[in-house]
């Protein structure tokens, strides 16, 4: 009882303190964002260029902001400055920020949908086939790219403005990361949470460095096609060439550690059904199946079935949780309109100081008319400027999609509150199959291709919005300094996000499926287009089979999941993260369960300490070995190749 006086006496006193809510944004604040913004849109980037598979960062990055402005500040007063205090509240909002720039290298299409309206993936998908009529690609620009994502990123950021309050307050949501992230920083700023801070940093910066120095090691002995640590064949030659190899990389071993082991052993069990046995099998039906003359890359030839056969894994996977979310949020909706508010029975699990939490999310009102002013200005921008860009998506289709977005967006968030799983991605799906059918053969691959990107970002943006509005509420952060920040970082991230990718399209070798950067999801959208426009004479010879076998695998594994008790529902694996190696190779989930070995090792070790320091050393593995890019993606450029690479050739 003490206790709970304590808490509300203490947030109380840090209501009466707070600044207003412009000071929350601070020139410093703008600075550390922009840095872990451009650090993590590398990061991000690079997993998006090799396996598509991007683990949350919300923590990391809330971390990173921490470090940055504590380093900053004893600089400072190292040199005889006074600097104001750092708050929970900056903290708060440098996280935000930086969230919403990487956010767009995230989700801004330059793995998948974007992507996928290049040359390069064009031909790969087969310029005979029916549906991939001719000249339907658009080659990457930075004027274009930048251009799109800041007609379609801010429409995002005020679907759900005016909904803050029945989400956050009404329907009491959890929001598990933005939760998450709420209690990191708020135990950084307390006497104890400082301890505890300081041996995070310690923790983050030691292997940081540790990462950065194996990366540029590792560099000395890289060169092209499979020279290097990279392509070390640990478990001998044969399972090398079916791509089990462990390839050193501290990314992937830190993404691992950040992973649930579900999700890396699903990885795991991908690699070794895919690539371990059902390629080599299908392989040896060359010249039944498919004609032996044809290239591997063809979508008539092995390649073909590896694209197909994720496609059913990804949409049964995607089906099943869209058809699971929705059904569980309109019984919880409707559950909660039937109750009595004043009976409550979660108001009894709430803190008694959750009125001096809602009194700050409350007070800094954001005005309807200015969410909606702004919409429909976005909305009317985009309906000029996107057709303009792209003559294959008519106008009204843009119209259409603004009109249901937030609804579309409502659902999304909602269903995120709840499970912390963002849908955006099938929402992005479903647009892309309807329109490519309604645009027909000559427009239909472009026209869906886009028009998921159209989607996919509203949903997620006003998503992630909700998400950091519920830190905001758990940090006594403003709503409007909240805002603000992310249309800061949404901003930062149109201009940082395309120069990003086209520093790796420049100097790496983009969409290669036997190199480092094998862009997996490019291929795999604009075959979802295709499917879309030509239906299944796409498909080569018994894949269709093989796909319904996998959709059915898809529904029934996600299914057991929740029917079955725990501790055997634990051990099913998750379809969608079986479906990545099918495409990309068993490298990377060797990485990723090196990573969950060392987390399991370690709680078994030491429980506490473990759970402390995992997002600290895991943040340190992941922009070590990321930062390095940035000087290896400019000696690429200057053609300067890995010193030993050439001795070992001479």
């Amino acid at each position: 009882m003490e206790m709970e006086m304590e808490n509300v006496n203490e947030n109380a006193n840090a209501v009466k303190r707070l600044p207003p809510w412009t000071a929350h944004i601070t020139c410093r604040g703008v600075v550390a964002s922009t840095v872990i913004g451009v650090v993590y849109s590398v990061i991000v980037t690079k997993l998006n260029l090799t396996t598509g598979l991007v683990p949350n960062l919300n923590v990391s990055a809330a971390l990173l902001a921490f470090v940055f402005i504590k380093t900053w500040t004893k600089l400072i007063h190292k040199a005889g400055f006074v600097t104001t205090p750092f708050t929970r509240q900056e903290n708060t909002i440098i996280q935000t920020c930086a969230v919403a720039c990487y956010s767009i290298a995230v989700g801004g299409g330059f793995g998948s949908y974007l992507l996928g309206l290049n040359k390069r993936t064009y031909e790969e998908a087969g310029v005979d086939v029916d549906g991939n009529s001719p000249g339907s690609y658009k080659e990457p620009g930075v004027g274009w790219m930048t251009g799109f994502l800041f007609v379609t990123s801010f429409v995002g950021l005020l679907a759900l403005v005016p909904l803050r309050k029945i989400m956050i307050i009404d329907y009491k949501l959890t929001y598990p990361s933005g939760t998450a992230t709420a209690v990191l920083i708020n135990g950084f700023h307390t006497p104890k949470g400082d301890k505890m801070a300081k041996k995070q940093v310690v923790g983050f910066t030691k292997f940081f460095s540790m990462s950065f120095m194996w990366a540029c090691f590792q560099w000395f002995y890289s060169g092209s096609g499979t020279c290097g640590f990279t392509f070390f064949p640990t478990f001998g030659l044969k399972a090398f060439k079916n791509s089990f190899y462990f390839d050193f990389s501290m990314t992937y071993i830190g993404a691992g550690m950040i992973c649930s082991h579900l999700v890396n052993l699903s990885l795991l069990a991908g690699a070794v059904l895919s690539y371990g046995i059902m390629w080599p099998l299908i392989g040896d039906r060359k010249g039944s199946w498919f004609p032996p003359n044809l290239p591997q890359s063809s979508m008539k030839s092995l390649n073909g079935y590896k694209v197909f056969i994720s496609i059913a894994l990804i949409i049964g996977d995607g089906l099943y949780n869209f058809l699971k979310i929705a059904l569980f949020t309109a019984r919880t909706i409707y559950l909660k309109s039937r109750k009595n508010p004043r009976t409550n029975p979660d108001d009894v699990n709430q803190p008694q100081d959750d009125s001096e939490l809602n009194e700050v999310f409350l007070r800094e009102s954001i005005p309807f008319w200015v969410a909606a002013t702004g919409y429909l200005i976005f909305s009317i921008v985009s309906i000029i400027v996107i057709p303009l860009m792209f003559p294959e998506l008519k106008w009204y289709y843009v119209l259409v999609a603004y009109i249901i977005a937030p609804s579309l967006g409502f659902c999304n968030a909602y269903g995120a509150g709840l499970t912390d799983m963002n849908m955006a991605y099938n929402y992005g799906k479903v647009a892309l199959f309807v329109l490519s059918a309604m645009s027909g053969k000559n427009n239909g691959v472009v026209a869906g291709l886009v028009g998921c990107g159209l989607i996919k970002s509203i949903v997620s943006i006003s998503s992630d919005l909700m998400h950091d509005f519920k830190t905001g509420h758990l940090t006594l952060t403003s709503p409007r300094s909240m805002l603000v920040s992310q249309a800061i970082g949404t901003a930062i991230g149109c201009v940082v996000a395309p120069l990003t990718f086209f520093l790796f399209y420049k100097a790496f070798d983009i969409g290669n499926p036997n190199g480092e950067y094998k862009a997996p999801y490019a291929i795999v959208y604009r075959n979802m287009a295709i499917l879309g426009v030509e239906g299944f004479s796409a498909l080569p010879n018994h894949c269709l089979q093989l796909c319904y076998l996998f959709f059915g695998f898809a529904m029934v594994a996600n299914l057991l999941r929740d029917v079955c008790p725990e501790k055997m529902g634990k051990w099913i694996p998750l379809p969608m993260a079986m479906a990545v190696p099918f495409l990309v190779g068993g490298y990377f989930a060797i990485d990723m369960c090196v990573g969950s070995l060392i987390v399991f090792v370690w709680r078994k070790v030491n429980k506490q300490k473990a759970n402390l320091m995992v997002p600290a050393v895991a943040s340190g593995l992941i922009c070590g070995d990321g930062l390095w890019i940035l000087p290896s993606s400019v000696l690429a450029l200057a053609g300067i190749k890995p010193p030993i690479y050439h001795y070992r050739r001479d």
